[in-house]
């Protein structure tokens, strides 16, 4: 079945101002605060979006969206189910891909990094900041393993909010937590007019940041 859409035809320019590297920071976190900034003033609501990638031991990778809750020692942070696929993916193998993509500017922003877990009082702390509702659905999900219905969850959230009626602070899931990305790489990418974009890569040279201009 073929989307009703002319898929072939749907295009459009980008007429954002040059990217280059007499412009650019020389730290890539910098950058990225700047950019980020920029999208945060513009578009407020889950600006932090990124599509985290994993590979499972064979090498077949797989993608979806998670939120950026944080940015410390130079690692990007999210978290999440560590019994998922995502994390059970991470710990056989911790190299992953974060994507950004703001396209109010006509900007993405691609990470390669390493994860590693942050320690249980750190996610035990974001975990107790988030809504209750939100704490109570993530006791209640085997996220990534199958289920019946809807209603299984729905019938496990009544019980969880039963059991835990009466209590201000809620306990953090043991199978729930948090990851920090340290990146090798960040690659910053700015739409321009004819498909000629400006693409500028930061890398790891014996511990310092470089940055090279790629082709589009």
């Amino acid at each position: 079945m073929k989307p009703n859409a002319d898929l072939a035809s749907i295009r459009r320019d980008y007429i954002q101002p040059e990217f280059d590297i007499k412009n650019a920071k020389e730290d890539p976190f910098e950058q990225f605060s700047d950019w980020f900034d920029e999208i945060a003033h513009i578009s407020p609501e889950e600006c932090n979006c990124m599509t985290l990638a994993t590979a499972s031991p064979e090498g077949v990778p797989h993608a979806r969206v998670v939120l950026l809750k944080g940015i410390e020692d130079y690692k990007f942070i999210f978290y999440t189910n560590t019994q998922s696929d995502k994390g059970n993916e991470i710990e056989k193998n911790p190299r992953v891909c974060l994507n950004f993509y703001w396209w109010e500017l006509s900007r993405q922003v691609r990470i390669d990094g390493i994860a590693e877990r942050v320690s249980d009082e750190q996610a035990t702390s974001y975990f107790q900041s988030r809504p209750r509702e939100s704490q109570i659905g993530a006791w209640a999900s085997p996220q990534s393993s199958p289920i019946g219905s809807r209603q299984v969850l729905e019938e496990r959230v009544k019980q969880l909010e039963e059991k835990f009626k009466g209590q201000d602070v809620i306990p953090k899931p043991k199978q729930w937590g948090g990851y920090a990305i340290s990146p090798m790489s960040l690659e910053f990418w700015q739409g321009r007019p004819s498909r000629l974009h400006d693409r500028l890569i930061y890398f790891l040279d014996d511990k310092q940041w470089k940055v090279r201009r790629l082709a589009p």
